[in-house]
Order: C-alpha cells, then structure tokens, then sequence
C-alpha cells in the first residue's frame, strides 16, 4: 500500500506505522533472556552500553549463582563483577547489582516493587530500565525508549529527537495506550533489523520510504555523499 505522509498528521502517521509493524512483528519477544521481574531487572541493568546478545551470554551463569535477590545480595562485587566483567560499565553494574539486591532484600522482602517511583530509586536502575519492567514483567503501559527508538521517533517525524524525555511524551501521544509495551518492542527490532542508523535506503524502507521528514532525507543524503565522496 502507498502512504503519503505530507498530509498525515503525526497520529494518522504514528497508526498506518503501527500497521506496518504488526505485519513484520505481530508478537515481539522480549529480547532479554529472564524467568521472573527480578532477572529481567539484572537483565536490563546490565544492557546498558551493552548488546543484549552478549547479556544474554552473561546472565545464565550470574543467575544460576544469584537466582533471585537474597542469593544475589550474599554474593560479593568481585563474584558478580566475574560473570559479568565483559558487560560495558561492569565494574559499576556489579557494585548497583549487590546494592539493588540488598535494598530489595531489606525494604521490599525480596521482591522486585511493581511501582515506578521505588525501581527508580535502585541502584543503577533509570527511567528506561524502570518503564522496562514495569511494561514487560508487570504489564503497566510504558513506552521505554531506547537509542533506536530515538532515533526512528526524529526520522519518522512522530518527535524532533531534542531529548529521550521528549520523545517517550510524543510517542505516548500518538501511540494508544494498551499499545504501547508492544509498540516499543516492535520499533526496536525494526531498528535492528531494517532501519539502521547509518547507510540506510530511505527510499527502499517500508517506513522510511514515505514517513521519513523532508529534514532527516536531506540529512541522510549529505551524509551518505559525505562517506562515498
């Protein structure tokens, strides 16, 4: 089907997106591996600057040691630095990862909180890995938003990409809200795995092709002639 976004307003955009998406991902997996709210938290903590791939070769030993957060709070920073010391940040994560368990284990009887305010309160644990858990391990109606997810909201003109905060209101604006923990998933593995962000068609992108703003396909063209010149 032939869109032309000239006359779309960013909802009427953001839905005919949203039907391209349910074709390529009618139900996106979560893509960190976990069992329960507690791993996919250790999960997200840990992909920071990290891919998930390697996460996901990293989290089966650190949660075979520590399973659930009293098993992950008895363990010291070295023995968790040791599972995952080829995450990005590792020294870091480690130490958050022994204090979040250990905050967990004293304030919230070792359970992962199902509240906003109280995840972003752990150590190590930001809006984004908060809204993650709370969409995916609880299904509350978030929208994190990630380097791709940025970065397609600007080059689909459904945000101007000046701030992540920005972004994640604009989406939650045009996006319905029961939509939303799926949408997020949908638009990141499109990013992946269509929409990179350097050396990519616009023209030949099933979304690109005819939502990308007049601004982000001039500024694809001066780019790519910038590399092949």
């Amino acid at each position: 089907m032939e869109y032309d976004a000239r006359d779309m307003t960013r909802a009427e955009k953001a839905s005919r997106i949203r039907e391209i998406l349910d074709q390529y991902y009618p139900r996106p997996p979560i893509p960190l591996d976990h069992v329960d709210s507690f791993t996919l938290l250790i999960a997200v903590l840990l992909s920071a600057q990290t891919t998930d791939a390697r996460v996901n070769l990293v989290t089966p030993s650190l949660f075979s040691a520590g399973p659930d957060a009293a098993a992950m709070a008895n363990l010291s920073v070295a023995e968790i630095l040791e599972h995952i010391k080829t995450c990005g940040l590792a020294p870091t994560k480690a130490k958050n990862i022994r204090r979040l368990s250990e905050m967990l284990v004293s304030e919230y009887a070792g359970e992962v909180p199902c509240d906003m305010e109280a995840l972003e309160k752990l150590p190590g644990v930001g809006h984004k890995t908060a809204s993650v858990v709370m969409a995916q391990s609880f299904g509350v109606p978030a929208f994190p938003v990630d380097t791709h997810i940025h970065r397609l909201a600007a080059r689909w003109g459904l945000s101007n990409g000046s701030t992540v905060e920005r972004t994640e209101r604009d989406l939650k604006a045009v996006f319905p809200r029961d939509t939303w923990n799926k949408a997020h998933l949908q638009i990141i593995y499109f990013g992946r795995e269509h929409c990179p962000a350097r050396g990519h068609d616009l023209s030949n992108c099933p979304i690109c092709g005819w939502a990308a703003t007049k601004k982000r396909v001039r500024e694809e063209s001066q780019r790519s002639q910038r590399k092949n010149g």
